[in-house]
């Protein structure tokens, strides 16, 4: 399953629409992402730094969520 694997490099979009099960873990880091037209275009690094959130953080809560 690691080729299905959520990385920092994925959209914000991208992550919400193939892991539902995520829009959690955002909300829960006060990220408002799935309505931001940021979300087409930015990555989850780039979001994540610019709500000051570390994104390997970040990643690490969203892969955790996506294997339970």
């Amino acid at each position: 399953m690691s080729e299905n694997k959520i990385t920092k490099e994925m959209s914000i979009i991208e992550i919400v629409q193939t892991y539902p099960q995520t829009i959690e873990v955002f909300a829960r880091n006060g990220l408002g992402c799935i309505g931001c037209a940021a979300a087409r275009f930015e990555n989850l690094e780039a979001g994540a730094k610019v709500h000051g959130i570390d994104p390997d953080k970040l990643v690490a809560e969203l892969n955790e969520i996506i294997t339970e």
